[in-house]
């Protein structure tokens, strides 16, 4: 028996950021990270990409975060990803993720414009950008799960097969009707008498509770 398995490989992949909070860029500029992959051997390079003040005029208030697909050996890749930021503790905190998995191209970016506020993100009393000492650090914590190709997979059942025996009980039960050993019940017809089995009585349509 041979069936279709779709294979995902999961990676991460961790951006420092040092002096974010004095980064100058303006609405619309950007901040890339360098590229990373899921090995050595992947032919898939990605990248972040986080506009510090906003992707556009809607966004201005926001920090924007982006997953770029910078190189890639086939015309299309599909994957799933999350980002979030890694507090003092190294915890994951404010995540979003995609609900699906997403068509990448060589060039494109897929994220949220509106990932977190930047007076949040800015406020030291929330602790997402610790300070070591000499510089204010953002740490962006993303989890990439690319779909590769399926593969056919050959499987064996484990299913026990046995015989189903013939029913036999209604002939059984005429039987058992017609031979008087182990009777428990006398009928009289007509002057008759005839050996019978309460059992059997009781479950005849014509038979009801009186004659046992």
């Amino acid at each position: 028996e041979r069936s279709r398995q779709v294979k995902v490989v999961k990676f991460s992949y961790m951006w420092t950021i040092n002096n974010f909070s004095f980064c100058r860029e303006e609405m619309g500029e950007v901040l890339k990270s360098s590229t990373f992959s899921a090995g050595a051997n992947d032919k898939l390079k990605w990248c972040l990409r986080v506009n510090p003040k906003g992707l556009d005029e809607e966004s201005k208030d926001y920090l924007s975060l982006y997953l770029l697909l910078v190189s890639c050996n086939k015309s299309e890749v599909r994957a799933k990803f999350k980002f979030s930021i890694l507090n003092a503790k190294r915890e994951e905190t404010k995540a979003m993720e995609s609900q699906r998995a997403y068509r990448f191209v060589q060039g494109k970016d897929w994220g949220f414009k509106k990932f977190i506020r930047r007076d949040f993100l800015l406020d030291e009393a929330n602790g997402l950008l610790p300070d070591d000492q000499t510089y204010d650090i953002l740490r962006v914590f993303h989890k990439v799960s690319v779909v590769a190709d399926s593969v056919n997979i050959s499987g064996q059942s484990n299913a026990i097969q046995f015989k189903v025996p013939e029913c036999r009980l209604s002939d059984d039960l005429g039987l058992l009707f017609e031979n008087q050993k182990f009777s428990d019940v006398t009928l009289s017809v007509s002057g008759r008498e005839f050996q019978a089995h309460k059992a059997i009585l009781a479950e005849t349509p014509l038979s009801n509770d009186s004659i046992l």
